[in-house]
C-alpha cells in the first residue's frame, strides 16, 4: 500500500484531510501527520511517504521553504499543496517544485480525492523513483569534505542503522580514522552522534499524544519497543512513559 503525510499546523485542517481521503479505496494507508515543515521534512525521513499534503503558511518552516528542500531530497514523492490563500505566488512556488495539486481550505471532498487520484495514478504507472537517501559520490575524496558529507547522511538518516563499514568502503577511508576525524570536528562519535538524533526526535515525537510509543519506537528505525524503551531511558533517565507523563502533568 502506499504511504501518506499531512503537514499541517492546525488541527482542524489535518483531521479534515484525513478524515475526507478515501484512503482504503487508493490503496493508501491510513494518515500520519506533522505539524510545521521541519517535523515534516524529518517525518519523510523516517516514514517515506508516497503523498505528502503541504500547507503553505505555517510556523518554523513553511511551505516553500519546504518543498524547495523536501522535492530535491524525496524526487518520487507526490506533492499536493493545501492553502488558505489563492495567490499565484504561492501557486507559482507549488508548480516550481513539482507539486501535482493546489487545494484552497476548506477542504472539499471531491477535490482532495481527485488529487489522491492524480497521485496513485502517477505513482501506479511506473514513475516512482527511489528515494536516494545515500550521501554523494566523491572522486579524490578530500577527508574534511568526506566527514561533513557523514554528517549530512547521519542527519538524514538517523534512524537508520548506521555502519562505519558503508563509509569506509565508500570513501576508502579506515573506520578508526573517520571515527577521529568526526569526533575532532563535531566534539562527539558518529554512533553517538546518530543516538543524539534520535533521542532528540524521540522526545519531539513523545509530545504528541496521538502516536503510540511502539508507533514512535518503529519510526526511529528500533525493531523492538523494549530496545526503545531501555534506550531512551539510559539517554535521560527516564522511560518514554515516564518522560510523557511528566511533561502531562506540567501542562495542568
Amino acid at each position: 500500500m502506499f504511504r501518506a503525510l499531512i503537514i499541517d499546523d492546525e488541527k482542524p485542517v489535518r483531521t479534515a484531510i484525513s478524515a475526507l481521503g478515501a484512503w482504503n479505496a487508493f490503496g493508501i494507508e491510513p494518515p500520519f501527520t506533522a505539524t510545521n515543515g521541519k517535523d515534516g521534512l524529518n517525518a519523510m525521513r523516517e516514514l517515506h511517504p508516497h503523498i505528502v499534503f503541504i500547507d503553505m503558511q505555517m510556523p518554523v518552516m513553511d511551505g516553500i521553504q519546504f518543498l524547495e528542500q523536501a522535492s530535491r531530497e524525496f524526487p518520487g514523492v507526490q506533492f499536493i499543496v493545501v492553502s488558505g490563500y489563492d495567490e499565484f505566488h504561492y501557486a507559482q512556488a507549488a508548480i516550481k517544485n513539482g507539486a501535482i495539486d493546489y487545494l484552497l481550505k476548506p477542504i472539499v471532498a471531491e477535490e482532495l480525492n481527485k488529487a489522491l487520484k492524480k497521485a496513485v495514478s502517477i505513482l501506479t504507472n511506473g514513475n516512482i523513483t527511489e528515494i536516494d537517501i545515500s550521501s554523494a559520490q566523491i572522486d579524490n575524496p578530500d577527508p574534511n569534505h568526506v566527514i561533513d558529507v557523514i554528517k549530512n547522511y547521519i542527519d538524514k538518516n538517523y534512524c537508520t542503522e548506521i555502519r562505519l563499514s558503508m563509509f569506509r568502503e565508500k570513501y576508502y577511508f579506515s573506520k578508526e580514522y573517520l571515527s577521529k576525524r568526526f569526533k575532532q570536528k563535531y566534539g562527539v562519535g558518529i554512533y553517538e552522534y546518530a543516538l543524539k538524533l534520535r533521542m532528540e526526535r524521540a522526545k519531539e515525537l513523545l509530545m504528541n499524544d496521538d502516536l503510540q510509543i511502539q508507533d514512535i519506537s518503529e519510526r526511529l528505525g528500533y525493531s523492538n519497543n523494549n530496545y526503545f524503551s531501555k534506550a531512551f531511558k539510559n539517554y535521560y533517565g527516564l522511560s518514554p512513559t515516564e518522560f510523557r507523563e511528566k511533561i502531562q502533568s506540567t501542562a495542568l
